[in-house]
């Protein structure tokens, strides 16, 4: 059932101790900035969290983990310049580290929402990543047996809603939001506009309303939220 919710802080009230939540964004484009501020002020804690990396800077997904949220990334890219307080927790063993690369993350993440229970691919055969997983050679060619990667709930950012939940993106912001909603049990969008249903262009909708539960409308120009009728 899809759900119109007034506030971020409302739509992020469910999400438990212990919840694995995937959270769209690579970097800063698409990451819902306003949903992660209300799942840090809600409390939940324990958190195992599915990104490309593993924050930046001091805002978003970085304030989770310094808040000592997070109990493990599942991520691409842990180390950058400006990720210092993942860094931090890292290296005094506070949070734990499942290394994906970045293809095999998206693949993995797309699996679960194609109901596929797993895929061998040639990324990471030979290597630490391969340790402990299942190993075939495929066509001559070395394979690694990846499993897919579910979750309790998806944090995405979208640019539009109509009434039905269907979403459209901006531009490269769309990057993991379509394949993260298929996968999350429940999905939260936070969209700039809400438009009537049929006033979304079909060929443009990217994440069908089938996979969107909540929604909540978020002025980020004022980064306040606006009530949705």
């Amino acid at each position: 059932m899809l759900n119109f919710i007034d506030t971020v802080g409302e739509a992020v009230a469910g999400i438990k101790d212990g919840s694995t939540v995937m959270i769209g964004g690579f970097g800063n484009a698409g990451q819902p900035f306003e949903l992660i501020d209300a799942l840090l002020d809600g409390g939940a804690t324990d958190l195992t969290v599915v990104n490309n990396n593993a924050g930046q800077g001091d805002q978003g997904l970085a304030l989770l983990i310094k808040e000592g949220r997070v109990r493990k990334m599942i991520c691409s890219f842990p180390r950058q310049s400006d990720s210092w307080h993942f860094d931090a927790k890292y290296k005094a063993g506070e949070i734990e580290l499942e290394l994906v690369p970045q293809g095999n993350l998206a693949e993995r993440i797309r699996a679960a929402g194609a109901g596929i229970g797993g895929f061998f691919t040639p990324t990471g055969y030979g290597t630490m990543l391969a340790e402990g997983k299942e190993t075939r050679i495929i066509d001559g060619r070395g394979q690694v047996f990846e499993t897919p990667i579910h979750a309790d709930v998806a944090l995405i950012k979208a640019l539009k809603a109509d009434g039905k939940g269907n979403l459209v993106y901006r531009k490269t912001a769309r990057n993991f939001g379509p394949i993260m909603a298929a996968a999350a049990k429940h999905t939260i969008a936070q969209v700039s506009e809400i438009v009537p249903t049929g006033g979304l262009d079909p060929e443009n909708v990217a994440t069908p309303g089938i996979y969107v539960n909540s929604i909540v409308r978020v002025n980020t120009a004022a980064g306040t939220t606006e009530q949705v009728a």
